[in-house]
């Protein structure tokens, strides 16, 4: 039997191609693509100001250090709603899961970054969760492109955005950002366009049951 809902989560390399594919999927397929707009609703649900979320948006907490040394564990309880904690980046990501574990729930939809691979971890049979990846020259190439920067301002962007990105899922998860047992479709997006990533993910959405 065809199954019909499901959720599409996208981590990427900076320059890799993957948001881009996935908000062209998410055309594609008539479904919503979630990208900053899970900030907006995340400040409307919790009555916190956006700006907070910008500032923590996919960046580590204040006790990296600690949480690594300590192997503390994440938590991805219920928010606090009251108090000196409730702008904390640990509760800005308990706000935002809520948010995400509640639109995976409500629709077939595609959701970038924010850790939705693990956020959605008790709902792994309607998620696909992807990894998009690419050579040093393919990311410097598509960043120039999009980006309108140099090389040496894109080689510099890859780095702190990929260094930032990686941080940030290790301080919530506590996992490795680029660990592939951790996603079900890695994509090499070194040579392949984006057209051919999104047959690529049409196809593993029908191997594995979907109707699309």
């Amino acid at each position: 039997m065809n199954k019909k809902h499901f959720v599409i989560t996208v981590e990427r390399q900076y320059g890799s191609g993957g948001r881009l594919t996935g908000k062209r999927l998410a055309e594609e397929l008539g479904i919503h693509f979630y990208d900053e707009e899970i900030l907006k609703m995340t400040s409307e649900t919790s009555a916190i100001g956006e700006q907070y979320y910008r500032l923590a948006d996919e960046k580590a907490g204040n006790n990296l250090l600690y949480r690594i040394v300590t192997g503390m564990k994440p938590d991805l309880g219920e928010p606090v709603r009251d108090g000196d904690n409730i702008t904390s980046p640990e509760n800005l990501f308990r706000f935002q899961s809520s948010v995400i574990r509640k639109l995976a729930g409500q629709e077939s939809c595609i959701i970038v970054g924010r850790c939705g691979n693990y956020v959605l971890q008790d709902q792994l049979d309607d998620v696909i969760r992807i990894f998009v990846y690419a050579d040093t020259v393919t990311r410097v190439r598509r960043v120039i492109e999009v980006d309108q920067v140099d090389e040496k301002e894109a080689l510099r962007r890859m780095k702190r955005i990929d260094k930032e990105r990686k941080e940030y899922h290790r301080y919530f998860t506590g996992r490795e950002w680029m660990d592939m047992e951790n996603y079900d479709l890695p994509i090499n997006a070194s040579r392949i366009d984006y057209d051919q990533m999104i047959k690529l993910i049409k196809d593993y959405l029908v191997l594995r049951g979907y109707e699309i």
